[in-house]
């Protein structure tokens, strides 16, 4: 039974790798459009921030208790985010 662990373990390690990459990006440019700041600081924010949005991405891929679990929180914030800023500008 050992060998079933092994598809659980490697989907959260791509979730962790692809989705904290996709929700940091996000946040960066989330940040980038929406904040009421001079763009140069904007983009400096958006950049601090997406690697919190990273960290915590891994946090949460690895606690959640199943791997459905953890691409399902993925899922719902990078939605929003790539909704906030969907047809403006960048």
């Amino acid at each position: 039974m050992r060998g079933w662990r092994w598809p659980g373990l490697l989907s959260r390690i791509v979730a962790a790798v692809l989705g904290g990459y996709a929700i940091g990006a996000l946040v960066s440019v989330a940040c980038a459009v929406l904040l009421p700041l001079p763009r140069s600081e904007a983009v400096v924010i958006g950049m601090m921030l997406s690697f919190l949005a990273y960290a915590g991405v891994v946090l949460w891929v690895f606690a959640a208790r199943t791997a459905w679990r953890a691409w399902a929180g993925l899922l719902a914030p990078g939605l929003l985010l790539a909704a906030s800023w969907a047809g403006r500008p960048v």
